[in-house]
């Protein structure tokens, strides 16, 4: 019974792939067809219960070389050179499904008493000679267009002379036309900032937010640059534009805490209604727990400063002057110490306050440190508005 369910299992399995494979080739689908019916026929390829697979390959080959080798024939009588690229992977695509085919050769056709008809061209020579016109064509092209591209056009020119060089590696100067197409393709912006607050902005804090090494921005056609570099038309701007900082005075707030507990102090004789000791079975005096009350005074001091900075974020386009958008941004940064003394007994007190006791006070930060401080929530903020507002065109 579990072989017959094997069998069964197997034969709808079957039966579903050369389903498959004849939708594909009756679909024009030639090459989906062949791919089912080679992957299937890799393992024991004579087999009766394989022949479907086999018609279905032989059929999908011939009809596949025949579409390939007219198109091949009306895109040469056409010479029109955008139609290079194409009989460029015509040819590859001839060879390749052959080389596909080759090693499962020959295939049986039982009921014939024949081998399948694969016919095997070496098209070595042709792919050679299209390779070389397509490369000729989209270098000379490329070269030409660049002179005088646009940024769009320079991207297009850089994708056609990456394609050049992956089926033609080290054609000519190729590698050189990419980074000049490259160069003329990325649009480079200028992020700098501006101070329209009372107070001064700490050097180091402008240093850190524009230092874009350790924001990783930079994509394929977008490059930011903090400081601006020789022979570099920058085409957009973004202008961290400082509006008000606020700080606090510095504060010291005390709050004066009592607490009083019950605590464990020790063990002593458990003593009936009578004051008496309470004895066990064999004459011993029974212990309990003895507690105490404790009471202490607790005076506990906050340090208290805070800064807030609020700011703008400024798209502009260099190539109009005109300002592209506008994003708000703010960052608040709060200095806070806690401190505590005591009186009484110490044990007396929770752990929030114990924790407190061994600690001091300390000098409040400069108002210039407070605005530095503010930096890495400002930079993570700067980060995530020009990640989510990226320039394009």
């Amino acid at each position: 019974m579990k072989k017959i369910t094997l069998l069964l299992f197997f034969y709808s399995i079957l039966s579903c792939g050369v389903k498959q494979s004849t939708n594909q080739l009756t679909s024009g689908n030639y090459d989906e067809a062949i791919h089912i019916a080679v992957n299937s026929l890799r393992n024991n390829k004579n087999a009766k219960g394989k022949q479907d697979y086999v018609y279905i390959l032989e059929e999908a080959f011939a009809k596949a070389k025949e579409r390939d080798l007219r198109n091949i024939d009306s895109w040469s009588k056409d010479a029109n050179p955008t139609n290079l690229e194409q009989i460029y992977n015509s040819y590859v695509q001839l060879n390749r499904r052959q080389e596909l085919i080759r090693p499962l050769l020959p295939l049986k056709l039982l009921k014939e008493g024949r081998d399948a008809i694969f016919p095997m061209d070496n098209y070595s020579t042709e792919i050679i000679d299209s390779k070389n016109a397509l490369s000729n064509y989209l270098y000379t092209n490329s070269k030409n267009l660049l002179q005088t591209a646009n940024k769009i056009e320079a991207r297009k020119v850089f994708d056609d002379l990456k394609y050049l060089n992956s089926i033609n590696p080290g054609f000519k100067d190729v590698n050189k036309l990419i980074e000049e197409a490259q160069f003329k393709g990325t649009d480079f912006v200028n992020v700098y900032t501006k101070n329209e607050t009372n107070m001064m902005i700490p050097i180091r804090l402008q240093d850190d937010l524009l230092d874009f090494s350790t924001y990783g921005l930079n994509d394929k056609w977008t490059v930011y640059h903090s400081n601006r570099q020789q022979g570099i038309t920058y085409d957009f701007g973004i202008i961290l534009n400082f509006r008000e900082i606020n700080i606090s005075p510095e504060q010291i707030k005390e709050k004066q805490v009592i607490q009083e507990k019950q605590i464990k102090d020790g063990v002593k004789n458990l003593l009936d209604a009578n004051g008496n000791i309470v004895r066990d079975s064999l004459g011993n005096p029974i212990k309990v727990d003895k507690f105490i009350t404790v009471k202490g005074t607790a005076y506990q001091f906050t340090q208290f400063k805070a800064c807030q900075v609020t700011a703008k974020v400024d798209y502009i386009d260099f190539n109009n002057n005109q300002l592209i958008n506008t994003y708000p941004l703010a960052s608040e940064f709060i200095f806070e110490n806690i401190y505590a003394t005591f009186r009484g007994d110490r044990r007396a007190f929770d752990e929030q306050y114990i924790s407190y006791f061994g600690k001091r006070a300390v000098p409040f930060p400069s108002n210039e440190q407070m605005v530095y401080d503010t930096g890495e929530d400002l930079k993570a903020k700067l980060k995530e508005i020009i990640s989510r507002n990226r320039i394009r065109r």
